[in-house]
């Protein structure tokens, strides 16, 4: 296992060194850029405009802004904001602990809801129960995000049990110690629920078929002929075995965790990393957009090695074959 990771990371450096050169290099070649929309005041010249693209460094050749760019990120600077004109890591840094905060408590809604249905749904094939697992998976699968979050938004409206976005409430800094606690997680509970539910029918699904699957094996049908109890063999021979899929999904959905709450956190106003990417595009903010497009491959190489880490300790085999 630990050869299998030191491979790994070897391969980290190269990997990100090719994702940031395409996108900066596409990213950059878009037409336009943080300026050009002042060609369109009448009152501001085109001179100035020039001025302005000049002290940016907008003017420079592509290969010398990456070169540029890509020396400081290797000094821990990713630069500096085109549209705020402050320092990209002062930006990113609050943003991403919101956006960890929000995605790790959907990761964990959505594996202590998910895995246990899947379980119960394999366990109880064709019942009642496992036809409305898969109602549940449907829906949450084929239903837009987007759509749920405008829903969830709407349930907050009209209900007034929830809080209509945002991450605090106007009066959060007047709030004691442990106020502010139930304060901030009331603002999580409907963004969490919502980045949950995908995850969730996905978790429910593969438990459910890989559970299925691994009930039919010899071992487990020896264990059955011993006399064991029908939990102690889903326990203690099943079970683990039908984990190792559900455990290299986990990886990828640490790895995904960026790009799936962009679109709750821009619907629902939380202020995390993804809202911050998005708003980047539409305002050409090269740096800030690189910044969120290197995070996201860190998270996802994360992600990865997690899963393997992971997939290590629940079935030994995976180290012989290391």
């Amino acid at each position: 296992m630990a050869k299998l990771l030191l491979k790994r990371l070897v391969h980290v450096i190269p990997l990100l060194f090719g994702v940031s050169l395409l996108s900066f290099f596409i990213i950059a070649l878009t037409p336009g850029d943080p300026v050009s929309d002042l060609l369109a005041n009448p009152r501001v010249s085109p001179e100035t405009v020039e001025a302005l693209r000049h002290r940016l460094g907008l003017d420079l050749p592509i290969h010398v802004r990456y070169g540029r760019w890509l020396l400081g990120l290797l000094q821990g600077d990713f630069g500096l904001s085109l549209q705020y004109q402050v320092p990209v890591s002062s930006m990113i840094s609050p943003a991403l602990v919101n956006t960890l905060i929000l995605s790790l408590s959907a990761t964990l809604v959505s594996l202590l809801i998910g895995i246990p249905l899947g379980i119960i749904a394999a366990v109880r094939r064709g019942r009642q129960v496992d036809r409305m697992c898969g109602v549940l998976a449907t829906l949450s699968l084929s239903t837009p995000r987007i759509l749920l979050a405008l829903l969830a938004l709407l349930l907050a409206a009209k209900t007034g049990w929830f809080p209509i976005g945002g991450q605090y409430s106007a009066s959060f800094d007047r709030l004691t110690g442990f106020d502010k606690a139930i304060d901030a997680l009331h603002h999580l509970v409907l963004p969490a629920v919502i980045l949950s539910l995908a995850p969730l029918a996905v978790y429910l699904r593969q438990m459910r078929g890989n559970l299925l699957d691994t009930m039919d094996d010899d071992y487990v049908r020896l264990a059955r002929a011993k006399g064991l109890s029908e939990t102690a063999v889903i326990v203690k021979h099943a079970l683990r075995t039908a984990l190792s899929p559900v455990i290299t999904l986990f990886g990828y959905s640490v790895g995904n965790l960026l790009s799936g709450s962009a679109l709750v956190e821009t619907i629902m106003t939380w202020p995390g990393l993804g809202r911050m990417t998005v708003e980047a595009v539409f305002a050409r903010d090269i740096y800030v957009l690189m910044a969120g497009v290197m995070i996201a491959s860190v998270m996802l190489i994360v992600g990865n090695l997690l899963a393997d880490v992971l997939l290590g300790l629940n079935d030994p085999r995976i180290k012989l074959e290391a």
